[in-house]
Order: structure tokens, then sequence, then C-alpha cells
């Protein structure tokens, strides 16, 4: 039997909600403020926690730094309860690592839903993590104390869920650390001064995202977006600066993935100054070819290649339809198949 932390000031929603979780087999514990539920939360360790934003003592997001912060609650999957539904509480929570969150009045089929989801999500973050610590152990020497010290970093945070076209952080948003796709894909996007959208990166995984701006002590200088349903891991500012400091074997890892993320955006700037669009477009799939599980097919819209790309919608389709003509796609809805990948990376200008 699972059990589940409802901490809520608001008696008859508490009441209600805890009714519903053991009509419908769970085990409940009920806190009427923040300061009582981190105190439940440590000593119960529940499986799952529901948390009301606005409250005497604690609020909701100091019940989630505090529990983040403790080894024995950190992991507990955590959904906030609100009557806000404001973007600037929705980003504020996201980055502190809520999983979800719950707008009240919320009915009996989203509360279980949100829940029965969370949980199921829980039992995959062991698979998740363990394909990503065997890549850790290319980033130091092997039996290294950086390397160990890393892996043991990233089991150590909770996984977090990111569903398609979903926002991670925004251009202007301050770093709360780096972090690691696990599975799934992600892209980086500038908006340009007419309003079109230009894809900088695009990462997958085992990736790390938000090095530069962790490293420079600036502001995100690009908006991150899932591409597709992910899982990404946080690492926290104060103990990733920490572990680069005591560990330079681990910082010339970083330093080298810095060094080919430059490297990567230095040809993508060559490529919009000198090449043509038909080779612009022959790279840009050929790029996200060398990226896909099948690198024979894979899914792009119009707009994606068009943001890839550096070029019109319009133009996408043109080209498209003529490298299909060539025998070097087949295309079908969004569905893209390379027919001659040799073709479309010799691509004259």
């Amino acid at each position: 039997m699972k059990t589940i932390l409802i901490i809520e000031d608001n008696n008859d929603i508490r009441e209600s909600t805890a009714e519903i979780l053991e009509l419908s087999g769970y085990q409940v514990l009920q806190a009427e403020n923040g300061k009582a539920g981190v105190d439940i939360a440590l000593q119960h360790a529940p499986d799952l926690i529901l948390c009301d934003i606005m409250m005497p003592e604690l609020d909701g997001y100091g019940v989630l730094y505090m529990l983040s912060k403790n080894p024995a609650t950190y992991a507990i999957p955590f959904i906030f309860l609100t009557a806000k539904a404001e973007r600037v509480d929705f980003r504020k929570g996201m980055e502190m690592g809520a999983d979800d969150y719950l707008t009240k009045p919320f009915d009996d089929i989203e509360l279980l839903s949100a829940i029965e989801s969370r949980l199921n999500k829980q039992q995959k973050q062991e698979e998740h993590y363990s394909k990503t610590l065997q890549e850790f152990e290319k980033l130091a020497a092997v039996n290294g104390k950086g390397a160990q010290e890393l892996k043991a970093l990233v089991s150590s945070r909770k996984v977090r869920q990111v569903k398609k076209k979903q926002v991670l952080f925004y251009d202007g948003d301050e770093p709360q650390g780096i972090y690691i796709v696990l599975t799934g894909s992600l892209k980086t996007i500038k908006l340009a001064e007419d309003g079109r959208e230009l894809t900088t990166g695009l990462y997958k995984s085992n990736d790390f995202l938000g090095l530069h701006a962790l490293l420079l002590d600036e502001p995100f200088t690009e908006t991150a977006e899932a591409t597709e349903d992910s899982t990404v891991c946080l690492l926290a500012k104060d103990l990733i600066l920490d572990l680069l400091n005591r560990y330079p074997d681990v910082s010339q890892q970083f330093i080298k993935i810095l060094a080919n993320n430059i490297r990567e955006k230095e040809d993508k700037l060559l490529e919009l100054t000198y090449n043509s669009v038909r080779k612009r477009l022959a790279q840009t799939l050929v790029r996200l070819s060398n990226q896909s599980p099948d690198p024979a097919q894979y899914k792009a819209s119009r707009e994606e290649l068009a943001s890839l790309a550096g070029i019109a919608t319009e133009t996408v389709s043109r080209t498209l339809t003529d490298f299909k003509a060539e025998g070097l796609i087949e295309k079908k809805g969004s569905h893209i198949q390379i027919l001659d990948l040799s073709r479309l990376a010799k691509m004259k200008n």
C-alpha cells in the first residue's frame, strides 16, 4: 500500500482529498501547515506528497526546498495543489523541482490520474539512472574519485519529466544548475526581432544543458524546450561547482564539452552565412539523422526544419519536394525517410 502525505491548511479540501485517496486504496497522512508537513515527511518518508502553496508557518515552496535538501526525502514525487494558475507560479515550482501541478478545484479523476502517473514514472527512475551512469565512466579515469563523485551526485538527484513542447527554462532565467538529458530530446531556441524562431542546439540522451550559463554565472541566453516527452536530471549549481573545483580531470572533460558545443555553433554560423538553401537543409537532415535512434528515418515538421536550417517554411517545403523528386528522401507528413544519406552529406553548395 502506497503512502501519500497531504499538506493543506484548508480542512475541507484536505479531508475530502484524503477520503478519495483512502477509498482508492492509499494510506494517507495529513498535515495542516508546511512546518508540520516537513516533520511528517521526514518521519514517515511517504511515497508521494501533495502540497498546497499558500499556507501558514511555511509555504509550499519552503516545504519543497527543505525536503529537496534532505537525502531521505529529495526523491519523493512532489505535486503542488494551487488555486493560482499564473505562469510565474508554474515556472518557480518546476525550477525548484516539483513534479506536477493540480489546480484547485480538481475532480477525483484528475487527482488519481496525476498520482498514478507520478508513481509509475518513479518506478522507471532507476532504469533511466543506470543507463546514464554508465556514460559517466567516460568523464574521468576509471575508478577516479571525480568520476565516482559525479556518479553519486547524479544518482542522488530526482528525475524530472518534461512533456513535449514544455519549456525547461526561459531566456533570461537564472541557472539553478546544469541539466542532463536522460531520455528524449530537447532543443534550445532564440527569437529574432521579427518573431522568427531559430534553433541553436539539439540535445539527446546523456547531453548536458546549461553549462555555459553555469560557468559564466550569467542568466540563460536561450530557451530550452522539449521536442518529445523527455526526462532530465538537475545537478544543483553549488554541488557541481564544488565538484569541478576539486577534480581537475572532471573539469577538463566539461571544458571539452563546451569546446565541442562552441565548434558546432561556429559550424552552423558558417552554414547560415555561406551555404545555399539546398545545402543548409541537406546538412540539417544529415545532422538529425546522426542524432536519431533510427538514422534512416525520423519525424520533423516543416517549422522545425525551418528553425534548424534558418530558412523560411515555404522554402523548406519546396526544397523537400525537390529532394524527394531527386530520390534523396521519402516524406509522408512529418515522417522523413533518408534514401541516400551519402548524397545529402555531399550536397554541393
